[in-house]
């Protein structure tokens, strides 16, 4: 069986800067890539965020809501909205998409990590269905929430025994500050702690260190990272493929 790739979609990749809605092209251009890959016999999992910031505009709101039952509301909305793109599209190359929602009990009682791990198995060992994740916002409570999707993933490539995880965000990959410059390969993440700015959007959760706490998760379970821009998901075969150059690699120790 294939190696498998964990990919992270994050809001900033699927909706639109001005308002939060849906961006229909990033979509399609996300699809298209991951559609590829599985023609190309890869096995993927895609975590996607985008639920929140796709249900704000029935709200009438013009960013993130900080009220928790506001929030889950447009939680409620934007999964339904999401999905439903997401099916259409996929559904132009002959794959299907299982929807799985999760909340932190479910990856932390032993028991329930089972069940979930048997589930994407099963969905895994059949031919073109694409099992796509996100984190049950609707119902999440503080108490209860997995943390944000970065680390959800993590935490998902790790119950799977993924090859690598990729999180797709909107810039090229980890900036070193004071060159601007995209950091190419990381062994030591003590060595870029310091590189984290402050760059979390308005109609998202996590930013460049909810990253790094996910990716450090991954690399101590032996599961290859990279920090990449979502917006050129047309790199995602270089960077399975070990082209450099095509984000922010983080090496296993």
């Amino acid at each position: 069986m294939n190696e498998l790739t964990v990919i992270k979609a994050g809001t900033g990749v699927l909706t639109r800067v001005e308002d939060g809605t849906l961006d229909g092209a990033a979509l399609v251009r996300l699809v298209t890539a991951i559609a590829g890959l599985i023609e190309d016999g890869e096995r993927c999992v895609l975590v996607s965020s985008g639920a929140v910031g796709a249900g704000v505009s029935a709200f009438g709101l013009t960013g993130y809501p900080d009220e928790l039952v506001t929030r889950q509301a447009c939680a409620a909305v934007g999964q339904a909205r999401l999905m439903h793109t997401y099916e259409n599209l996929f559904r132009n190359f002959g794959l299907s998409v299982a929807q799985v929602l999760l909340a932190g009990a479910d990856l932390g009682s032993p028991d329930r990590a089972e069940y979930v791990r048997n589930t994407l198995t099963r969905l895994l060992a059949t031919d073109g269905i694409l099992p796509i994740l996100n984190e049950n916002d609707s119902v999440a409570v503080e108490e209860l929430r997995v943390g944000d999707n970065d680390m959800l993933s993590a935490r998902v490539a790790r119950l799977l025994g993924a090859r690598r995880l990729i999180l797709l965000t909107s810039v090229d990959g980890l900036l070193e500050p004071s060159r601007n410059e995209v950091v190419a390969e990381v062994t030591d993440l003590a060595t870029v702690e310091g590189f984290v700015r402050e760059d979390q959007g308005r109609f998202s959760i996590g930013g460049m260190a909810s990253k790094l706490k996910a990716v450090q998760l991954a690399v101590e379970c032996g599961i290859e990272t990279h920090i990449a821009h979502g917006r050129h998901p047309e790199r995602l075969a270089g960077i399975i493929a070990g082209e450099p150059g095509l984000s922010t690699r983080f090496l296993v120790r």
